[in-house]
C-alpha cells in the first residue's frame, strides 16, 4: 500500500518517518514479499516562515522554510547513501521520495515561486498549488538545485536562535496544530458525507 507520511515538520520527524518506512521494507524483505513499495514524506515548508513572521529581523525573512528543506533534505541523501540503504536497493525497494508541501509563498512581499525555484532536488516532489504552479509557468526559472550537504542551514538555524527561535519547539507545535487542523477537517467532511447520505435516504423513502 503506498503511504504519504503528512505532517512533518523537521529532519527529526522524516528521519523518524524513515526509519519506520526501510525497517517495513526489510521486514518485507525477510518474509520473502516484494520490497518494491512506494511512499512519501511529506516536509511542510511556508508554515515556518508563517510562524515566525515578525518574531526575527527583516534579514532573516522567508528563510526558515527553506533552511528547513536543506537540512532534511542533507539526511535524506545521507540515508540514500547509506550501506543500510543500499542493500534493500539492490534488493529492488524503491527510495521513499521527500516531498515538499505547502509550497504556496504567504509572504506577499516574497516570490510567488519561493519555495519551487528554491526547492528543486533529484528524487523530491512538489505539490504546488494551482496558482503557484501557474505562476511557475509563467515566470518561474529554477537555477541550482538544492546542496546534497545542506548549504548553509545550520547558519541560518543559528540566526534564528540568536533571534530566540526554538526550531526543535516550533516543530512539535506546527505539527501539533497541523494534526488538529487535519482532523477537523476530515470531520467536517464526514459530517457533510453522513447528512448528504441521510438527506438521500429521506428523499429515497419520500
Amino acid at each position: 500500500i503506498p503511504i504519504n507520511v503528512t505532517l512533518l515538520f523537521s529532519r527529526e520527524h522524516y528521519l523518524a518517518a524513515a526509519e519506520a518506512f526501510l525497517r517495513g521494507i526489510e521486514r518485507r524483505i525477510e518474509a520473502g514479499l516484494r520490497p518494491s513499495v512506494a511512499s512519501v514524506a511529506s516536509i511542510f515548508i511556508s508554515r515556518w516562515d508563517a510562524a515566525v513572521m515578525g518574531r526575527t529581523p527583516d534579514a532573516l525573512r522567508d528563510q526558515l522554510g527553506i533552511a528547513i528543506a536543506r537540512r532534511t533534505y542533507k539526511a535524506y541523501r545521507e540515508l540514500l547513501a547509506s550501506p543500510r540503504w543500499q542493500r534493500v536497493f539492490n534488493a529492488g525497494a524503491r527510495p521513499q521520495r521527500l516531498l515538499w508541501a505547502s509550497t504556496g509563498t504567504k509572504d506577499p512581499q516574497a516570490s510567488d515561486v519561493l519555495y519551487v525555484t528554491n526547492l528543486a532536488a533529484p528524487l523530491t516532489v512538489n505539490t504546488m498549488p494551482e496558482a503557484t504552479l501557474k505562476a511557475l509557468a509563467d515566470h518561474g526559472e529554477v537555477g541550482s538545485i538544492l546542496p546534497a550537504d545542506g548549504g548553509d542551514c545550520e547558519k541560518v538555524f543559528e540566526a534564528f536562535a540568536r533571534s530566540g527561535i526554538d526550531v526543535d519547539a516550533l516543530a512539535s507545535e506546527l505539527q501539533e496544530e497541523g494534526a488538529k487542523a487535519f482532523v477537523k477537517s476530515w470531520n467536517e467532511l464526514m459530517a457533510v458525507i453522513a447528512a448528504k447520505s441521510h438527506a438521500l435516504k429521506s428523499a429515497i423513502a419520500h
